[in-house]
């Protein structure tokens, strides 16, 4: 069963027999023919069911190569074009041209001839593909010409009729098809020094082109991207766009794999780059070493139990608060809402207004007052569930915070509750997987993120309660904690100590520091109990701060 040119409906259309993008017509009653690899579908829509699929007898190739050599008016390409190419063309009886005729070449034979039927840019294949090289490739042997491939035939010699200096072939099947057109002439292409990818400016094209480049040696394909509005070589040639098209020719750019850079080609980014701003710590100490917060930077907190960690988180909260113009995002896992809040009030009235003996001796519009002094309208937003539940929601809620509700800063208390929420996995593997989405989160959005860890325990008698000092080493669970953040900080304390300024005394120390370097103690840190601040103390107080620079 054949079907009539003129019963076809549709035309373009992509082939489930040979994989070509757009060799199939169909019929109005659904049946379709492969101009490409012969094949008759009763059903074109269900190929793979119970329609029967038929091949149907391709006209011999010598036949099919018919025609008269002469330029190809009705896509501008010259005959001296079309004649290098053997290139022939089929007129209408008024002149016009009906049919483009294509030849495949194995070796210096024809074994396949295409016809491109114009007048609904249908065509058909006559022969067989196998054996043959790119269209076009029996014109160039070994040379020291770059290799232009593009995506059709007629993009080819548009390529060749815009003045460029190149050898010009063309893929057979179309995009879908590059992949395996190159693989059977990849002795051919790679025998080039360069190769210019010119495929069309759509997403398939695209796509193709990464493809194709990837099948070569690493640095020898470059993707040309041709100019907004215009769709491939041919439409460029039809348009006049010689300088615009030889411009996008020569600017093509090397491909490299994503998340593969050629470096040099970033070096005005690198010149004129974004200056990193740096909000400064209410302590000295810190800033010395670690030159202040930063956003796009993972910060963790880590110290024992009990030592402090809170009452720096608090600080560093308020801080920015009363610091920054920047919205703040608070997710404090072991807390409710409430306990947050008065937190951080109670470092405004610098009174420890969490306890309601205190907070009671405060007239309602005076606890409103200082409300509203620090947790301004739009600018803060705490997470309001005591404890963790699912992890992706944890995850959402955070991206919301970051996204929704546009928070440049993020302060997560603490990572072992999230740990917690992970019921299919070992602690190590979930401190990996935690950590690793955190980083990535402080990647794609450049938030500033304080981080509090808890840490293992350590042997002997003296435990972190008595003032051991912190190492990278006593982080709980996994290495990804140190290796993921940018800096690391950690107090220590002597709580059980007899002299109650020791006991109350934490000192700061930066364990990491990727921005700088500087590692070692940073500072102490007294604590008032009448208005639960802590102070830094002057290094005269103190020990004598030595940098260690790594």
């Amino acid at each position: 069963m054949e079907l009539k040119q003129s019963t076809f409906v549709k035309h373009k259309l992509p082939c489930p027999s040979c994989g070509g993008s757009d060799p199939v017509s169909m019929n109005n009653d659904g049946s379709a023919k492969c101009f490409s690899c012969g094949t008759f579908f009763t059903d074109y829509k269900n190929p793979k069911g119970t329609t029967t699929i038929k091949k149907v007898n391709n006209t011999s190739y010598l036949n099919a190569y018919t025609g008269t050599s002469g330029s190809l008016t009705d896509r501008n390409i010259s005959e001296k074009t079309a004649t290098k190419y053997g290139v022939r063309v089929v007129y209408n009886s008024d002149g016009s041209i009906a049919e483009h005729i294509y030849p495949y070449y194995n070796g210096n034979e024809i074994v396949a001839v295409k016809t491109r039927y114009v007048a609904n840019k249908s065509f058909r294949v006559s022969g067989t593909y196998e054996g043959t090289g790119l269209f076009g490739e029996q014109l160039y042997g070994k040379s020291k010409l770059p290799l232009t491939i593009t995506e059709g035939e007629c993009d080819a010699m548009s390529v060749v009729d815009l003045g460029i200096k190149s050898a010009v072939v063309s893929i057979k099947r179309g995009s879908a098809g590059a992949v395996r057109d190159i693989r059977d002439s990849i002795e051919f292409v790679e025998s080039f020094d360069k190769v210019i990818i010119c495929f069309d400016n759509d997403k398939a094209g695209r796509k193709a082109a990464r493809d194709v480049a990837r099948l070569l040696k690493p640095g020898k394909a470059k993707i040309m991207q041709l100019p907004n509005g215009y769709k491939d070589a041919n439409d460029m040639l039809n348009n006049k766009r010689f300088a615009e098209f030889t411009k996008a020719w020569f600017e093509a750019k090397t491909y490299t794999p994503s998340g593969i850079l050629e470096l040099s080609s970033k070096k005005d980014s690198w010149l004129k780059r974004e200056i990193k701003e740096s909000i400064a710590f209410p302590y000295e100490g810190l800033n010395q070493k670690l030159y202040g917060l930063r956003k796009n930077e993972l910060l963790t907190l880590t110290g024992g139990t009990g030592l402090g960690k809170s009452s720096v988180v608090r600080e560093l909260e308020h801080w920015l608060i009363k610091q920054t113009d920047d919205n703040i995002g608070i997710m404090a896992l072991e807390e409710n809402w409430q306990r947050t809040a008065d937190g951080i009030v109670s470092i405004e009235a610098n009174d420890r207004l969490y306890i309601n003996e205190i907070r009671d001796r405060y007239p309602e519009d005076k606890l409103s007052e200082l409300f509203d002094r620090t947790i301004q309208e739009g600018r803060v937003f705490i997470h309001a569930h005591l404890g963790v539940n699912d992890i992706d929601e944890i995850f959402s809620k955070l991206r919301y915070m970051i996204v929704g509700c546009e928070c440049k800063w993020i302060i997560i208390d603490h990572l072992h509750m999230l740990v917690s929420s992970l019921t299919d996995t070992d602690e190590r593997r979930g401190i990996d997987l935690l950590m690793t989405k955190l980083r990535s989160l402080v990647e794609e959005t450049g938030v500033g993120m304080i981080l509090v860890s808890h840490l293992r325990r350590v042997g002997g008698d003296q435990g972190h309660e008595r003032g051991v000092q912190v190492s990278l080493s006593h982080l709980k669970g996994s290495q990804a904690i140190a290796q993921l953040s940018d800096s690391v900080v950690a107090v220590e304390r002597n709580q059980q100590a007899e002299d109650i300024t020791e006991a109350n005394t934490t000192v700061v120390r930066v364990l990491k520091s990727r921005y700088t370097g500087y590692t070692g103690y940073a500072c102490s840190l007294i604590y008032d109990a009448d208005t639960g601040r802590l102070s830094e103390l002057s290094s005269e107080e103190t020990f004598e701060n030595e940098d260690v620079l790594f």
